[in-house]
């Protein structure tokens, strides 16, 4: 399975400008460009939590797949917001368990200065 694609062809992630850059061995990353549709400051430019929770779900799932090279829906995620995305945001994913049934992922989001905006922790159903 081409993971890049398979995630370049998700309707949802396409339409916020999510994109995986990489994903092989348990691993993956990506970013999303930072515009005022996706900010909840109309005066600033700051990132919504759902565009961090969907970026970290979206490259998180990627690492997954890159594992078991078959879709892994989420089953739960648990996010801490550290700081403000106030520019493009990247996700690094980093699978820590991947069983038959679940696999375990940890996702760091950063911004374009590297300060820590979530740390995240997704759980998907592998089998």
């Amino acid at each position: 399975m081409d993971v890049e694609a398979f995630f370049e062809g998700m309707p949802f992630a396409d339409f916020l400008g999510v994109e995986v850059t990489a994903a092989e061995d348990g691993h993956a990353e990506g970013h999303i460009e930072m515009r005022q549709e996706l900010s909840w400051n109309s005066d600033k430019l700051m990132a919504h939590g759902g565009v961090a929770f969907t970026l970290a779900d979206t490259v998180g799932g990627a690492a997954l797949v890159s594992l078991v090279d078959q879709p892994v829906p989420t089953i739960d995620m648990r996010i801490d917001y550290l700081k403000a995305g106030t520019g493009d945001l990247y996700a690094e994913a980093n699978v820590v368990r991947c069983g038959s049934s679940v696999g375990v992922v940890d996702v760091m989001v950063t911004d374009e200065s590297e300060n820590e905006v979530a740390s995240v922790r997704g759980v998907y159903k592998t089998g």
